[in-house]
């Protein structure tokens, strides 16, 4: 069935408010999880990338690659560990995440760019030390799991200034030049704020922070930073979950005007949350 030419205008004409308010703006997007790995659903989260840059807002792609991570590990005879949502990573394991991340999730994504028509340049956390952070410690040893200390904007700005997409994988430089393996959804807040992004969204396999875990239909559209704070005190959020929160959080205390939790499975979440009224997904405001 052909479309209705007048329909189609009436959508642009119904973004037009959204394009005139983002443009010239940075959005920061996180993508990863299950979400990720099925082609179609990762060649209609670059088209919306692509989009979003040729109507004149600058998206920047942070990409984490855990389902990728744990096959590698797999062939390599190593089973994953998680505590609280993040990896153990001992030395033979930041090999193998750095070589899927940097070599060959970040370069498919780039692709994946480049086949729906953009122009996009992969980046390692490492690259122009963008991202300098130092060992987790904690009551468990974690091994080269790192936290951010410092984000050095100026090659993702370079890249910028090109009319390039930056794609960022999140492995980061420590003092001694040791890689650490790095959350990505905390990756994607901090670079948030050292941008002064206008928002971020972080794109998982689920609908969004839900009240109760376990029942998909109690999702939550709107936390303040206080509730967000709450739920994960109170352990109202599963553990892979609290990550995405703690981004959140850092973003709105950084001055990010706004942070989402959108389930990348829905096709062209990110044009939805950007450029309509719906309101999918969980935002997290001040």
């Amino acid at each position: 069935m052909p479309h209705d030419p007048g329909a189609q205008a009436e959508v642009l004409i119904q973004a037009m408010p959204y394009i005139r308010r983002y443009r010239g703006k940075t959005v920061v997007i996180k993508y990863g999880g299950a979400a990720m790995v099925d082609e179609s659903m990762r060649a209609g989260v670059m088209q919306d990338l692509v989009l979003l840059h040729y109507v004149g807002i600058q998206p920047i792609l942070v990409h984490g690659g855990g389902p990728e991570i744990n096959e590698a590990m797999g062939k390599f005879g190593k089973v994953p560990q998680f505590i609280q949502g993040l990896r153990v990573t001992d030395a033979e394991t930041m090999e193998i995440v750095e070589m899927v991340l940097t070599g060959k999730t970040n370069k498919a994504l780039v692709s994946e760019i480049h086949r729906q028509g953009g122009q996009a340049v992969g980046l390692s956390g490492k690259d122009g030390n963008m991202l300098v952070a130092r060992k987790v410690e904690g009551e468990v040893d974690l091994g080269f799991v790192g936290e951010i200390v410092k984000v050095n904007p100026h090659v993702i700005n370079a890249q910028i200034a090109a009319e390039y997409i930056p794609v960022i994988s999140s492995v980061a430089v420590g003092d001694n030049g040791e890689s650490y393996n790095v959350n990505a959804d905390h990756v994607a807040g901090a670079i948030a704020v050292a941008l002064k992004a206008e928002k971020l969204i972080l794109l998982t396999d689920v609908p969004g922070v839900l009240s109760n875990k376990d029942d998909p239909q109690s999702l939550i559209s709107v936390l303040t930073i206080a509730e967000a704070k709450k739920m994960i005190q109170n352990k109202k959020v599963d553990k892979g979950m609290t990550p995405k929160l703690d981004a959140c959080l850092t973003a709105v205390n950084g001055g990010v005007d706004r942070a989402h939790i959108l389930d990348g499975r829905m096709p062209h979440a990110i044009l939805i949350e950007v450029f309509t009224d719906c309101g999918i997904g969980t935002m997290i405001r001040g």
